[in-house]
């Protein structure tokens, strides 16, 4: 595993706007509340299976274009919470911050 990788997204930046206006918009009106990390960030979200589904597209497109970035999606027995933890090296947090601002 290779762990000397940049902070950095591969998209274009016409490729970004229209990720952040897309899913990362959909995704990100569905947080219920966020919790940093050392390293990044937890996202919990509605008990609601759609958001599996949903979380597991961000991380597939995510991935491609970041990899430096680490997942973690765990849901909760029952019908508690699903949470989504991106963390990484040094400057994730702030990568992540920018990443989920909405565009201007």
């Amino acid at each position: 595993m290779k762990t000397d990788l940049p902070v950095a997204c591969s998209l274009m930046p016409a490729e970004l706007h229209e990720r952040r206006r897309t899913i990362l918009a959909d995704v990100r009106s569905a947080v219920l509340e966020e919790r940093e990390l050392d390293n990044g960030f937890s996202y919990r979200f509605p008990a609601d299976p759609r958001w599996i589904a949903e979380l597991a597209k961000l991380v597939e497109v995510e991935h491609q274009c970041c990899p430096f970035l680490r997942f973690r999606v765990t849901v909760e027995p029952s019908d508690g919470p699903i949470w989504l933890e991106m963390t990484g090296p040094a400057g994730t947090k702030e990568f992540l911050t920018d990443i989920f601002t909405p565009p201007k």
